[in-house]
This record gives C-alpha cells, structure tokens and sequence, in this order.
C-alpha cells in the first residue's frame, strides 16, 4: 500500500472507532428516555413533617407517569392507595420519596417518629 492508501484506512478506522464510542454511549443513555415522553407538567410536594417543599417535574412514559426526585432518578407514581384520595399520586410520590423519606420509613415499619 502507497502511503496515501495507509492514511486514508487509518482514518476510516478512527473515524469507525469514534462513531462506534458514540453509538456505545447514545445506546447506554437510551433506556431512560425510550419510552418516556416530554414533560407533562409540574408537581409540588410540601412535607407534612416541617421539612420544606419541592417541585418536580412530571413525565408519561410506557407504563403510566413519573416523577422525577431532586437527585435526577425517576419514579413511577404510586396509583393504588387510599392515601391519593386527593387525586395527587405524583406529588405524594414525590412527598414520600424525598421529602418525608426517613417518616415513611418509620410510618410503614409501625414505629413513631
């Protein structure tokens, strides 16, 4: 091979590589938002325990909504409880798993705070 000929298969060989990095990377991050829509909204929770208030934002995805917790992880909102009888289960999602997190614990151990 001419040194021209070299060069050229080198750079289609980095080129290959970087692209094939990449795919790697876009298919790692896909997961999360493969079924997962835009946002559909916002939610606030305020703590019932004196701990503050937080918003999140609210997205439908494959099997129903999500809310996002203050860390970035998303979570599915709880649907079937008598405590959503205010037809709020993603803000009480977002209340029980951030805010109240410790006091939920206690709550469904049966202990007291």
């Amino acid at each position: 091979m001419t040194g021209t000929a070299t060069l050229i298969k080198e750079t289609a060989m980095t080129r290959f590589k970087v692209f094939a990095v990449l795919a790697l990377a876009a298919l790692t991050l896909a997961p999360d938002f493969a079924f997962a829509g835009p946002y559909e909204g916002y939610v606030t929770a305020e703590s019932r325990y004196g701990n503050g208030a937080v918003s999140a934002p609210v997205r439908v995805s494959q099997f129903g909504r999500q809310v996002r917790l203050p860390g970035g992880s998303w979570l599915y909102c709880e649907t079937s409880s008598l405590l959503f009888d205010r037809g709020r289960p993603c803000s009480e999602t977002l209340r029980r798993e951030s805010l109240d997190f410790w006091e939920t614990q206690s709550e469904e151990r049966g202990g007291s705070r």
